[in-house]
């Protein structure tokens, strides 16, 4: 029988794609264990889920640091949990360019808009004060820029009338729970490979050939 795969969770807040993930590799839905989740807050629900849940739980504060002295901590707390992919849930810090080169197409970010529309804070208030008809999620590799690296997967949410940016955020939410998990395990399986700007999905593995 082969060993999971091992995923470290960053997050910052209440951290529910993390225990949409925690309850997909419950539930036999993923294939991978969770090696470790790390958060710069000390006061993020997550990380006390993640104690209850039993988890290797970390806090590695940011405040009064440089971002090359805190990630290069993170850095050294992954590799020694010997992550093979990080999942950002959450995790209100840009990653330093050392970051992303330590783990090459081996970081996943989740983002509640169709990227590249609306890339930053605030996509579903954007998207509703645009008047778009459709938005969705988007589970992407993270690179050296803002919500910017290649797609690995998205979801589409309908936007209704009448919607404010509540309504639509926990919409897109409840699709981002089912995303992530899909995104996750397409990348530890090998289905997906990054060439150029794309993520490509392998026909033979990702149709289970």
């Amino acid at each position: 029988m082969t060993q999971s795969k091992k995923i470290g969770i960053l997050l910052s807040g209440r951290g529910s794609n993390f225990e949409a993930i925690a309850n997909a590799i419950q539930a036999g839905r993923l294939d991978a264990e969770i090696a470790i989740v790390i958060s710069n807050r000390a006061d993020a629900p997550g990380l006390e889920i993640a104690r209850k849940r039993g988890l290797n739980a970390k806090l590695i504060p940011s405040k009064g640091r440089t971002r090359e002295e805190h990630d290069a901590e993170v850095i050294a707390a992954l590799k020694d949990a010997q992550v093979d992919l990080v999942c950002l849930a959450g995790y209100m810090r840009l990653l330093s360019p050392e970051f992303v080169r330590a783990f090459p197409h081996r970081i996943l970010n989740i983002h509640p808009s169709l990227l590249p529309a609306f890339p930053g804070l605030d996509a579903q208030k954007q998207a509703v004060e645009y008047g778009v008809k459709v938005s969705g999620c988007t589970v992407h590799f993270v690179d050296e820029h803002l919500d910017h690296g290649p797609i690995v997967l998205q979801k589409t949410v309908p936007v209704l009338e009448g919607d404010d940016e509540h309504s639509l955020s926990a919409r897109i939410l409840e699709q981002e729970h089912i995303a992530y998990s899909e995104a996750i395990q397409l990348v530890l399986s090998g289905a997906v490979e990054v060439q150029e700007r794309k993520a490509v999905r392998k026909k033979n593995l990702a149709e289970g050939k």
